[in-house]
């Protein structure tokens, strides 16, 4: 939890797991996957989960897509064997959307999964048990700023609908704090607590949630409270920032095709060449990868999804090594891929993400300390020369590229890296 007299190194202690695991999972999920955005037999455009926002669907009229939603195939066991497959260390999915469907049995409404489905039962119970016997961390999303199905949440996503109209004080004291008091009590320990849209949260609004964070001591939070709340980490959405966010720890959410919460007309898939470029690329700049999948409204994950995370799974366990636990290139992106390091024991091992594997054979890495060793990742045995020069070091590669998304050589120096000056400084789109 957040606290005001936390010193760095409890903070320190309190992150370690995040800024080690670099890979996670979101699960965007709710009524939403009824329509599959189609409304009216039209296509709508947009995010998928917003479909009720973006056609105006009267309240009444999307309450009854609940009757729809019966996830059947919902196998929490699998969600999360997959996501350890990939190479994920955490979890988040989306306890509460802007629609203010709930995926647990709250006591505030009847508008869950629990009252409102054929279904009947709590969602998110049997996820946070599998969590636990795979080993990997849970969080909860949360909408506490927006919610177009009880009176007075619709603030921040505007009025199509008399029924939204109401007090936003009043649905924040009603159902918004007494349901994050229920996703913190009841479903053992959490790792992350994901708030969402902080549009009309002042001050006031954003501290009756604070005190509820003492339920979970050590939980982190991101920046979308609001009210001045900056959490303690950053957010960026579908971009990766040009230089990373230095001082800040963050994490880039991103989408496998167009939209978060299942659309069935959606097939613009990212190939997983991309998707792996993607972690590889944050990681360099020290952050955090946090992969979306939008389940459907029987309980599947898209199978496009599924083989994309088995192939990036496949990648990470030859390469995890230069993903968990590493910190942010020392230099400026080079023009064969990028770079992650660690440093340890008097030592640092410069990972070399390489995307493009040289026709020349060399790698021009600027940093002027001496050698340890130079090996592929992939194959410790097969062992690469290096010279040194007034640029830096040149890894004079052998063979063909062991692997056409993204190769990566172990490059270990003596002592911190000392990087020497570039004439140029690269720029980047993110």
């Amino acid at each position: 939890m957040v606290s005001h007299n936390e010193t760095k190194e409890e903070r320190d202690a309190r992150m370690g797991w995040w800024r080690e695991a670099r890979f996670g999972m979101f699960i965007h999920w709710g009524v939403y996957a009824v329509p599959a955005g189609i409304y009216q037999d039209k296509q709508i455009d947009g995010i998928g989960e917003w479909i009720m926002n973006r056609a105006k669907i009267p309240v009444a009229e999307y309450i009854e897509y609940a009757k729809r939603f019966d996830p059947v195939k919902y196998d929490p066991d699998a969600w999360v064997h997959l996501a350890k497959e990939a190479g994920m260390k955490y979890l988040v999915i989306t306890s509460k959307h802007h629609d203010g469907f709930a995926l647990f049995d709250s006591k505030v409404t009847d508008w869950d999964v629990v009252d409102a489905t054929p279904y009947g039962k709590d969602l998110l119970k049997p996820l946070a048990e599998a969590c636990r016997k795979h080993g990997i961390k849970l969080g909860f999303y949360y909408s506490q700023a927006q919610d177009w199905r009880h009176p007075g949440g619709a603030a921040a996503g505007g009025h199509w609908d008399e029924a939204q109209e109401g007090s936003m004080d009043d649905y924040i004291r009603d159902i918004a704090v007494p349901q994050v008091r229920e996703i913190l009590t009841n479903y053992g320990p959490l790792a992350i607590l994901w708030w969402d849209t902080p549009t009309d949260m002042n001050q006031e609004r954003a501290e009756a949630f604070l005190p509820l964070l003492e339920l979970q001591p050590g939980i982190i939070t991101n920046n979308r409270l609001g009210g001045g709340v900056e959490g303690d980490f950053s957010t960026p959405e579908q971009h990766i920032p040009d230089t990373g966010i230095p001082g800040r720890d963050w994490e880039v959410c991103m989408t496998m095709n167009d939209t978060w919460g299942f659309k069935s007309w959606d097939d613009n898939w990212k190939s997983t060449q991309t998707l792996i470029h993607n972690l590889v690329d944050i990681a360099s700049k020290g952050g955090n990868y946090l992969l979306n999948v939008g389940p459907t409204a029987e309980g599947e994950i898209p199978q496009p999804s599924i083989e994309r995370l088995k192939e990036i799974g496949r990648w990470m366990q030859v390469n995890g090594e230069a993903i968990y636990d590493t910190q942010a290139s020392p230099f400026q992106r080079p023009e064969w891929g990028r770079c992650t390091r660690k440093e340890q024991d008097g030592k640092t091992t410069l990972y070399l993400h390489v995307f493009d594997w040289p026709a020349d054979g060399t790698l021009g890495v600027p940093v002027s300390n001496n050698v340890i060793a130079c090996y592929l990742l992939a194959d410790r045995s097969r062992e690469f020369s290096t010279i040194q020069g007034k640029e830096g070091l040149t890894v004079q590669l052998t063979g063909d590229a062991p692997d056409t998304i993204c190769s990566v050589v172990g490059l270990e120096i003596k002592g911190k890296p000392e990087v020497i000056q570039q004439d140029v400084e690269q720029t980047e789109e993110g």
